[in-house]
């Protein structure tokens, strides 16, 4: 009888099927850019954390940047169809879609790793212009675009007031960049309390920022009260 010697945890991987091994490399990858960033991460360090050699990756991925390209598809590119498909059938006022599409990008974002990819491209993004550029067309221009509809939406119904849009648009974001900055560089640094919990609940800060935004913070908008 001939005993096979090789360990039982990897047996699984070598006979797995060749159409996971992808995802399993931009899962292995998306963990390394996030916790070394983007020059930081070496592709056999992706290799060896997804189980297989370096040359089965360059199979699926023939350089880091598509490796980089691929992961910002599969974890925020792909669900801009799905986001402008809700903002299509949405039955509600925009005010409630606002909050809504806020809520949805944490959780479909920001609350996962994929999040810790606009902290990468705003750290290293002027060292690698090829994945500035990549990012910005693929993650930055759809994503005002999506934006700017939503606030058409409110302007073109009569919820919203005509406003520069250009401008307003990063109303919008700039919440999302500073819970992004919050949750990957700054948490550290923010006080903690009795129980040792960070003070800023994502969500409740998300809920928070598009009440202000939707409100203001003065009783009577439009009138200074001071």
């Amino acid at each position: 009888m001939v005993i096979c010697d090789t360990p039982a945890d990897k047996q699984p991987r070598r006979e797995r099927r060749k159409d996971a091994r992808p995802g399993e490399l931009m899962d292995a990858a998306l963990s390394l850019f996030v916790e070394k960033g983007f020059a930081g991460t070496r592709v056999e360090d992706v290799a060896m954390r997804a189980g297989v050699s370096k040359g089965t990756l360059f199979l699926y991925f023939p350089s880091k940047v598509e490796l980089f390209k691929a992961v910002v598809r599969e974890n925020i590119t792909g669900r801009f169809n799905e986001w402008n498909t809700t903002l299509d059938a949405f039955e509600g006022t925009t005010s409630e879609l606002v909050h809504y599409c806020m809520q949805q990008w944490w959780e479909r974002i920001g609350a996962t790793q994929a999040s810790g990819i606009t902290k990468l491209v705003m750290s290293e993004g002027a060292l690698f212009p090829e994945i500035a550029a990549f990012y910005r067309q693929e993650v930055i221009e759809p994503g005002n675009a999506l934006i700017r509809r939503v606030l058409s939406r409110g302007v073109d119904r009569g919820e919203f007031r005509p406003v520069n849009l250009d401008y307003a648009i990063y109303s919008l974001i700039s919440p999302m960049i500073f819970i992004i900055m919050w949750k990957h560089s700054m948490a550290p640094c923010c006080p903690v309390g009795d129980e040792g919990q960070l003070n800023i609940d994502p969500q409740t800060f998300i809920a928070n920022q598009a009440d202000i935004l939707l409100n203001g913070l003065s009783v009577c908008p439009g009138r200074n009260n001071a």
